[in-house]
């Protein structure tokens, strides 16, 4: 049976910033687990999946339930890893979660499906405003520029969009990591087999499309999310879920 969506988690063991970070724990769960839990409340277990290069995330993701599929260890980018697994995966509608954004919120999964169905001709991308906890400047954080029809015109680790004058309490915009793709758009970026030289540069896995001429629709959600690039981020990730139980439970 063909499913209509699935997401699929992309988790290499071998990250050059953070080696074995898909299993680092988060207030004693794996992190790559903590994205699935999220995703399976929007889309049920059955449509998540976690492709993975290594038999040890594979293991502890079916340990728990999570179906896994096995992609090569070539993949340059996590979107490559998607495109591989979305040829063992029939779907219409391809859910892109990064699987170090333990803290992503349900309902932002939710508008970027809808998104996808609304606007099927666009890869479908969220973004937010940067909020107090992350620092603007960080070149871990992607920071992106819109058009007025909400369409990506940049997307940048240095701080944009720059100015002449000096312009107090500026906004920022960071992007988000959910991605809604189609099987064409996945092949289209898969089968290049290399990085563009703005991709490269910047090393952000999106900038691809714009040599493919595939518009990116940015989807505005209300993101708290942290993603756990480097090992101070996982504090920043357990403090925040502190916070959320402290809300709920009191």
């Amino acid at each position: 049976m063909k499913n209509d969506t699935v997401i699929v988690i992309p988790a290499r063991y071998g990250s050059s910033r953070y080696r074995g970070k898909p299993l680092v724990k988060i207030l004693g769960r794996e992190l790559v687990l903590r994205v699935a839990d999220v995703c399976k409340k929007t889309i049920g277990r059955p449509n998540v999946y976690i492709a993975t290069d290594s038999k040890k995330i594979a293991s502890t993701v079916e340990k728990s339930n999570y179906k896994s599929v096995f992609t090569s260890s070539s993949c340059l980018t996590g979107t490559d890893r998607v495109a591989e697994a979305a040829k063992k995966i029939n779907a219409k509608i391809y859910i892109n979660v990064q699987g170090d954004e333990p803290l992503v919120n349900p309902k932002d999964i939710k508008a970027i499906i809808i998104a996808k169905k609304k606007f099927p001709n666009h890869v479908i991308c969220g973004y937010d405003k940067i909020h107090k906890l992350q620092d603007p400047k960080s070149l871990n954080l992607p920071k992106v520029v819109v058009n007025s029809k909400k369409e990506l015109i940049y997307i940048s680790r240095s701080l944009i969009p720059g100015s002449k004058k000096t312009i107090k309490n500026k906004n920022y915009f960071k992007q988000v990591c959910i991605y809604a793709f189609n099987k064409s758009e996945l092949k289209k970026f898969y089968f290049l087999k290399k990085k563009s030289e703005i991709e490269e540069m910047e090393d952000i896995e999106i900038l691809r499309f714009f040599d493919l001429g595939i518009k990116i629709k940015m989807i505005k959600l209300n993101s708290n999310s942290v993603a756990v690039d480097e090992i101070a981020d996982v504090k920043k990730a357990e403090k925040i879920i502190k916070q959320k139980r402290k809300k709920v439970y009191g």
